[in-house]
């Protein structure tokens, strides 16, 4: 995978924003198939690594076509941020990460 041209300035917006250790909210929005859900969860968990039942929120659509995972776990610097984004990106049925 390429190197993101802006990550030395994202790494710089996350140090200068947040006092690390902290909790850092995540949230991926995908389509809704059944796996999603835990496929989010176990990839952040992995790449915390951590167990993987992290606490977790799930939102669905009301026309049930995408559905939103939302966790809050500690995270130890802004290069854990930017790995379990980088992660979170190669998932299937991925429509969008916050």
């Amino acid at each position: 995978m390429p190197e993101d041209p802006n990550s030395d300035s994202l790494l710089a917006a996350l140090e200068m924003n947040h006092e690390f250790p902290c909790e850092f909210t995540f949230k991926a929005i995908g389509r809704n198939p059944e796996g999603f859900v835990k496929s989010v969860v176990a990839a952040v968990a992995e790449e915390l690594g951590v167990s993987d039942d992290l606490p977790h929120a799930v939102k669905e659509t009301p026309n049930g076509r995408h559905i939103s995972v939302t966790l809050t776990p500690v995270v130890e610097s802004a290069q854990h941020v930017m790995r379990v984004y980088k992660r979170l990106q190669t998932l299937d049925d991925l429509v969008m990460l916050m």
